[in-house]
């Protein structure tokens, strides 16, 4: 297996002015400024393989789109070290940013006042793609996303949903072999949400490149990464299999009893289930349990909520 990414230490340290209260604190900044060292990524250590589709997950101000960005080049680190397809990403050499892409849902890349198409013709050019592998490639990714009719349409006037697929096709018109997407799905509605996954998932399959998602949506976490790196204050409190999470982080289980009155749910520690069932069914009005495990959504956001230090945060 092929490593595509690999993260060593990697750390990113601004340096902010703390601001004074009042005018004279005002004024105090203005000739004095005092600087505070912010702790963006800490030490942060991950390897991605060719073909992973993984799940680069945490709160906001976690440290996600910082560590992206460092990886794409656009930032440069304060220590440790990072090489993407063999190369140093802020170097920003040309080779490499011919073979990576990244997408920010919140950023536009598409030229604003021009039909969809000609960005695309623009970065056929930027990427020297040959005619017939373009027309190929633009074709098949016209057809997955399903947005042929829109291509000779104004960005400014596209929906969102239609804006971000345009902005996928822009950024795999040159088949990249790392596909950097940061809150892909932000702002879409629920089906425009399940387009694009679906159309990830398919992309994903048909092709060897590696794909880092970042998203606040757990559904597009449960439905396309098996594995995922959970980031929270600039540190990795899990790297591995999303399957696993739950069983890492959540010290409880969900028992639904039902009644003919209706069904009421408990939340009991995972070495006291057996024992809780076993009561709960010397009830006679009870007619049926399930046990179950916690929601991963509802796992994930305890974890980020748990004080640091804590035995969910290790």
């Amino acid at each position: 297996m092929t490593h595509t990414i690999l993260a060593d230490n990697l750390r990113k340290v601004y340096s902010v002015q703390r601001k004074r209260t009042g005018l004279s604190g005002s004024i105090k900044d203005l000739f004095n400024p005092i600087n505070e060292d912010k702790v963006a990524v800490k030490d942060v250590s991950f390897v991605i393989d060719e073909g992973e589709l993984v799940g680069f997950i945490g709160p906001n101000g976690a440290g996600k789109t910082t560590t992206l960005k460092m990886l794409s080049g656009l930032l440069y680190p304060t220590s440790g070290s990072v090489r993407v397809l063999g190369f140093d990403p802020w170097k920003r050499q040309y080779n490499f940013l011919t073979q990576i892409s990244l997408v920010m849902g919140q950023k536009n890349q598409l030229w604003w006042d021009l039909p969809a198409v000609e960005s695309f013709n623009l970065a056929r050019d930027i990427y020297d793609i040959p005619g017939s592998v373009y027309k190929k490639t633009l074709d098949s990714l016209v057809e997955m996303l399903d947005i042929g009719e829109v291509l000779n349409v104004q960005v400014r006037k596209l929906s969102l949903g239609q804006r971000m697929k345009a902005e996928l096709v822009a950024a795999l018109l040159h088949s990249p072999r790392i596909l950097f997407l940061d809150e892909p799905t932000i702002g879409l509605d629920v089906v425009m949400q399940q387009s694009m996954r679906q159309f990830l998932k398919e992309y994903n399959q048909n092709n060897t490149g590696s794909i880092l998602l970042t998203s606040h949506y757990m559904d597009d976490v449960k439905e396309l990464c098996k594995r995922v790196i959970i980031i929270d204050q600039g540190s990795i409190l899990y790297d591995g299999l999303l399957s696993d999470v739950i069983a890492k982080f959540s010290k409880h289980k969900i028992i639904e009893v039902i009644t003919p009155s209706g069904t009421t749910i408990h939340k009991i520690l995972r070495g006291k289930v057996a024992e809780k069932a076993a009561e709960l069914l010397k009830d006679p009005s009870v007619v049926d349990i399930n046990i179950k495990e916690v929601e991963i959504e509802d796992v994930i956001r305890s974890v980020f909520s748990a004080p640091k230090g804590s035995d969910l945060k290790g």
